[in-house]
């Protein structure tokens, strides 16, 4: 068994640009490797020997391929990390214990002392956190920006600006950011550009076309697919960005278990049918819901009323099963937790992504948005539809509105 020949990357090359879906299925998988095993295995390893001082020294410098510590890397990890790269069409991919992992390593990685960072107000709250909270204790200068002003952020940029971070759609409000122009912008002054594309998955959006030089997803929610486990991926082209953030995960020790790279490449293999079936269930609910007497707006990029739809049309090739709404006016916060409570398919729970249907009420520190200012009509839900079957869906929904004590009636 040449397990550690596992990480080069002529292996990936050997599979050819096929279409994305025989990609999905095949990729980082190398049954030639594993006695003709078609998943690759768990490599469950902490302590590495080595034969002799010189081997040792080698396995010190962690070349590609070559077992060196456990939490460096193994080939269950390295498995994953061919295939989602494949997928997003890059040549690195680091895994992690989290997508927020993700967000911090590109940060502490490749910025330092003095550096400014832009980071789009709509993105994962963890994030605007770390970035206004904490960073200015490492010395690092981070600037909240409306995602809406797309090429505009030209005038925000400074000589020491060193990244723009960005998520579309935008974590709970769903609107849209424009990324190439943020990306043209950024690139004209040497600065990188990282995107949390979790709600895009690889599949649904061209990373390196849009302009993104590091892609970051948390595959607990669609690559996992299965509420079960929690990981992170980081993808990019520099060889040497690549190397700096690899080290940065591993001093930082965010290592992440085989198990759950094993499981995240498992939920991978059929991510894009689940895909299809969650985009046809959200869009049946969403556009039922757009038509009910109590709802405001429906946050869904994918429907042609939404104020984002036209650049989730140019950038992205489909939905999944993640949106939001908002209630109208005279709708109660009071109310809205009654109609959450009595929601019985729709389970409560503040993750997303599984073949379950999840419901949240968002609390107004959750979607403040300090720079653009947001300010729904009345309170807000994030609903995560799932592999359910979406009439039973639409029939908790109108069973959970009528039980609102100062719900509008039904036309």
């Amino acid at each position: 068994m040449r397990a550690t020949t596992l990480g080069d990357k002529s292996m990936a090359a050997d599979k050819g640009k096929k279409h994305q879906d025989t990609r999905l299925v095949h990729g980082g998988s190398h049954p030639e490797l594993f006695d003709g095993a078609v998943n690759p295995p768990i490599f469950r390893v902490s302590t590495v020997v080595s034969a002799n001082v010189d081997e040792m020294r080698e396995r010190s410098k962690h070349p590609p391929g070559k077992l060196a510590y456990g939490r460096a890397g193994t080939p269950t990890h390295w498995a994953l990390q061919e295939a989602i790269a494949d997928l997003e069409g890059y040549k690195h991919c680091l895994a992690l214990p989290s997508g927020l992992s993700g967000i911090l390593i590109s940060i502490l990685g490749l910025c330092g002392s003095g550096d400014h960072i832009l980071v789009a107000d709509n993105v994962y709250g963890p994030i605007r956190l770390v970035c206004c909270d904490r960073l200015a204790a490492w010395g690092l200068d981070a600037e909240l920006f409306d995602a809406s002003i797309g090429a505009g952020v030209a005038d925000l940029i400074k000589p020491n600006t060193k990244m723009i971070i960005v998520e579309s759609p935008g974590s709970l409000t769903f609107d849209m950011t424009d990324i190439p122009a943020v990306s043209a912008v950024a690139h004209e002054h040497g600065i990188l550009v990282v995107a949390d594309n979790t709600w895009a998955t690889p599949l649904l959006i061209d990373s390196p076309a849009l302009g993104i030089d590091i892609s970051v997803h948390s595959g607990t929610k669609y690559i996992g697919g299965h509420s079960d486990v929690a990981v992170g991926t980081l993808s990019l082209d520099d060889d040497d960005l690549h190397q700096k953030l690899k080290w940065t995960a591993l001093l930082f020790g965010y290592g992440l278990s085989p198990d759950d790279a094993y499981l995240a490449l498992r939920g991978l293999r059929t991510l894009s049918v689940r895909l299809q079936r969650h985009e046809e269930n959200a869009r049946i609910v969403a556009e039922w819901l757009e038509r009910r007497p109590e709802i405001d707006r429906v946050l869904c990029p994918g429907l042609p009323s939404d104020p984002g739809h036209a650049i989730w049309s140019r950038d992205f090739t489909g939905m999944n099963g993640l949106f939001g709404f908002i209630f109208k006016s005279m709708i109660t916060q009071d109310a809205t937790d009654r109609f959450v409570n009595a929601l019985e398919v729709f389970l409560r729970g503040f993750s997303w992504g599984g073949y379950e249907s999840l419901v949240m009420a968002n609390s107004v520190d959750s979607i403040k948005r300090p720079v653009s200012g947001w300010t729904p009509a009345g309170p807000s839900i994030r609903l995560h539809v799932g592999l359910e079957n979406p009439e039973d869906l639409i029939a908790d929904l109108q069973q959970a509105l009528a039980a609102m004590p100062d719900a509008v009636a039904a036309e």
